[in-house]
């Protein structure tokens, strides 16, 4: 992909990813990329864009952020124990 956009060093991001101008080859390549991230995450092609955007953004917050990620773990535990101790009286 980046090979594709070294092609067109005076067109800028815009110019590029017009979706009525886009080069072809650079469309290629995108859609080589898509296919490579879908085989890396899933058995399955990820059905939308926008599926395998807030997948791959999922997996970035874990990283970035595995305090949260592990809070919220442990807040499902209480709240699971509180609903047991709760239907248990």
């Amino acid at each position: 992909m980046l090979d594709a956009r070294a092609a067109y060093p005076t067109s800028s991001l815009a110019d590029l990813y017009d979706p009525d101008t886009m080069p072809a080859d650079l469309r290629r390549a995108h859609a080589a990329l898509d296919r490579a991230v879908d085989r890396l995450y899933r058995a399955a092609p990820f059905e939308t864009d926008r599926d395998r955007v807030e997948h791959l953004f999922g997996r970035y917050e874990a990283l970035v952020n595995p305090l949260e990620r592990l809070g919220a773990a442990k807040n499902r535990r209480v709240a699971r124990k509180a609903g047991q101790d709760a239907g248990g009286a």
